[in-house]
This record gives C-alpha cells, sequence and structure tokens, in this order.
C-alpha cells in the first residue's frame, strides 16, 4: 500500500542546466523518493511518509540536505554599507557571529527575498537564500553603487540536523562550543578536519542548526560530512529527512514563492518587523516601504483551519498529483458567500492539532480572526476560519531554549 506522500509523488526528470547539490549521491543512496527544483539545483523533499517524517523531527532527530539555500557572500571594503544598503533591516548592531532574518526589497517595496544573514567578520557577510536569484540582483546593484565590495556564490553547502536530539548529535560533532550558541549565532568550526559554520537556525522552530560546509565540492569532503553526522546521530537514531513544510507551517516559517513574491510587500506578510522606516542609513525601497507603512495595506496573509477530511483524504481524481501546499501550482481562491476574498499559498493536515491548517493572502476586510471563508479546492469546497498564521509557540520558545542546561542535566 502507498504511503499518503507517495501516492502523490511526481516524477522529475534530470538535466544538467539543474545543478545536483554536492550531497546527491547521498540522499539517493537514502532512498529520496520526490525532488523539487530550488535555486536551480534539485532539491530532496521526501523519503517515505512526510507524516511520519514530521513525527521524527518533534520527538527526535533529522538530517537534511538543504545545500540549495546558496550563499551570496559580500566582502570588501563596503561589504558592510553595501549589506546595510540592500536590506531594511538596521544592520548596524549586527556583531560578528550573529545571524539575522532580514527581507531583501525591490525600489518599489515588493520582496525579493527573505534570507538568513550570518555576519562572518567586520566585512564579510552570507546570505544564505531562499528560491529566487539574489546573487546576480546583488551583483547588478553592486555595478554602478560606487561601492568597493566583491560578491560571489562560495563553495558552501549547508545541511540543517533538526529535533529535541539535535543538540547531542552537534556536540558530538563539533565539541561544547555549541551548548553556548544562541539562538541565531554561528560559530566556526571543524568536523573531522573540514572546516564548517555552525549556527542555531533551522526552519522548524524546534531545537535545530545548521551546518554550512566550506569546500563542499572538493574532494569527499560532503559524503565525508554526511556520513560523519549520521555516524554521530546513530545513538540519538538520527533519520535523513526532508525539509519538513508541515513543521514549518505550524510554527509561521514563511516560504518565499508560496507566501510572498515580488508582487508582496513585508507588511502585507507579517515581516513589518524587519523594515525599520527610521534606520539612518539609505536603502533599497526606503520610501515606498514608509509610504506602504503610512498609507496601510490593503490585503493581508492569516492563518486558516480548514474543515473536512485530512488533507491528504481528498479526492485528486482532479488531476492535481500533490497534496495542497506541496507546490500544487495553484493558488487556490478562498471566497465569502460566493464573492473572492483571496488565494491559498499552503495548506497540511496538523498532527498536532488534529486539523487542516493553512495560510491565505486575503483583502484587509476578511482578514479578522474568526472570519469563517470557504476554500475552493478542486475536490470541492471546504469552510475555513481566519486564525492567527501561528498556530504553535509563537514565541519560538522550544528553539530559544537553554541547550547547555538541557544538554548537561541529561
Amino acid at each position: 500500500m502507498q504511503s499518503k506522500s507517495q501516492r502523490f509523488a511526481p516524477k522529475i526528470f534530470l538535466y544538467p542546466r539543474i545543478r545536483k547539490t554536492p550531497f546527491y549521491e547521498a540522499h539517493k543512496k537514502a532512498g529520496v523518493k520526490a525532488y523539487s527544483v530550488y535555486n536551480h539545483m534539485y532539491h530532496p523533499r521526501y523519503y517515505g511518509d512526510m507524516y511520519e517524517e514530521y513525527e521524527k523531527v518533534v520527538s527526535s532527530v533529522t538530517l537534511w540536505d538543504v545545500s540549495v539555500e546558496r550563499q551570496v557572500e559580500i566582502t570588501g571594503p563596503d561589504a558592510f554599507k553595501f549589506t546595510d544598503y540592500i536590506t531594511p533591516r538596521d544592520l548596524s548592531k549586527v556583531k560578528i557571529g550573529q545571524c539575522r532574518y532580514v527581507a531583501i526589497c525591490t525600489e518599489d517595496g515588493g520582496m525579493i527575498n527573505d534570507p538568513v544573514l550570518l555576519r562572518l567578520g567586520e566585512n564579510k557577510f552570507w546570505l544564505s537564500v531562499s528560491d529566487s536569484d539574489v546573487l546576480l540582483w546583488a551583483k547588478g546593484v553592486a555595478v554602478n553603487s560606487g561601492m568597493n565590495v566583491k560578491i560571489h556564490e562560495p563553495d558552501v553547502s549547508p545541511v540543517q540536523i533538526q529535533g529535541p536530539k539535535s543538540p547531542w548529535v552537534v556536540k558530538d560533532l563539533v565539541g561544547d562550543k555549541v551548548l553556548d550558541l544562541g539562538y541565531y549565532t554561528c560559530v566556526p568550526a571543524q568536523v573531522k578536519g573540514m572546516d564548517v559554520v555552525v549556527s542555531r537556525t533551522g526552519f522548524t522552530a524546534e531545537l535545530g542548526y545548521e551546518i554550512f560546509l566550506r569546500d563542499s565540492s572538493v574532494g569527499r569532503n560532503a559524503v565525508n560530512l554526511w556520513e560523519a553526522i549520521l555516524e554521530a546521530g546513530r545513538p540519538y537514531g538520527i533519520q535523513v529527512t526532508g525539509p519538513t513544510h508541515i513543521k514549518a507551517l505550524e510554527a509561521g516559517i514563511l516560504d518565499y514563492g508560496c507566501d510572498m513574491d515580488l508582487n508582496t510587500n513585508p507588511f502585507e506578510v507579517g515581516l513589518g518587523y524587519l523594515v525599520d522606516t527610521n534606520k539612518n542609513a539609505n536603502y533599497i525601497g526606503k520610501a515606498a516601504l514608509k509610504r506602504i507603512k503610512a498609507e496601510g495595506i490593503k490585503r493581508k496573509l492569516v492563518g486558516l483551519e480548514i474543515g473536512g477530511a485530512p488533507t491528504y483524504e481528498w479526492n485528486w481524481d482532479s488531476g492535481v498529483e500533490n497534496p495542497p501546499g506541496w507546490d500544487t501550482g495553484d493558488r487556490w481562491p478562498v471566497t465569502q458567500k460566493g464573492k473572492k476574498a483571496g488565494y491559498l499559498t499552503k495548506a497540511y493536515f496538523s498532527p498536532k492539532l488534529k486539523k487542516n491548517i493553512g495560510r491565505a493572502m486575503v483583502s484587509l476586510e476578511y482578514s479578522k480572526e474568526e472570519t469563517e471563508l470557504t476554500l475552493e479546492t478542486p475536490a470541492g469546497p471546504r469552510t475555513a476560519k481566519v486564525v492567527s498564521f501561528y498556530f504553535t509557540d509563537p514565541k519560538k520558545a522550544i528553539a530559544k531554549a537553554n541547550v547547555r542546561a538541557m544538554v548537561l542535566a541529561k
């Protein structure tokens, strides 16, 4: 009998114009069942049942290949000035070894990307980007900026180790230094002689880390790191999985390309806190973002509780191959009494909440919590209710927990 995920698994052709990650053979060996394409690379999405993978990340520890999160490295005498110029978030208080979630916007306030920024030196930054061409955009901005910067994609590939047992795995890999690594901070380290950067970040809002492998395409570095992580994780029951999008949805973690794009501004998707309109330094989109904030938004990203059977049991005879939210390729209408209110950005059945949950972009008049709406799916209409899109742990208490105390208390 096929699993819930396997019933929806599409095929994907391999082309040389789409890059393989340095860990490609490793996740192929681990039994990857489906890929998507992300930043022009094959991205392993799941290995079996995505609901079983969810249970693993909330109860134990998982390993993901996320090297599709390419790094845009900014260095040179004007690296800080340039990086501060391309984001509306004030970077003046970001110290070396700290990370920040940032917005990158167009001149009219549209979202280009929402990367995690790592400050590795006084004038050295990595932007760990989601799925859009930030490298080419940043190079284009730099050409006529008058700033002395070098922008390139370094040979760096991250993996994520996520789940409540992740601190023990990472400690065994790189030593006790990670026990004092705060949420959204990073530190250089070594794993079996290979240079890495370890950050306490991730796509789950569980305890978790990212390990950025330098020189990832050199020799057997990628394979050696992967095998070292599996060896360190074996006593803790580590499992190779894809990104746990269900957990990210529960936690209110946004997904570029689904929840936002070039036509979406930060205020519409709850990222207004990333925009410092009082920032002294000039930045791209400053005037537009000030205007949008003053005038107010006309639509808003909201959470939805969706009625009916669990999403994986919906009738897909209509030809839709993927469960909702799993890159359906369509933004299904959200309506009220036949009038269009907005569109769905993603939805899953939440094992924790025992209900279908999702996110939708709706006109402001429909955005108040408890508003009753209808989701129009190819399988028929579903009742829906507006709620906060932070379904669980809105203050990220789990991800911010005192790791040293937990490990030493074991």
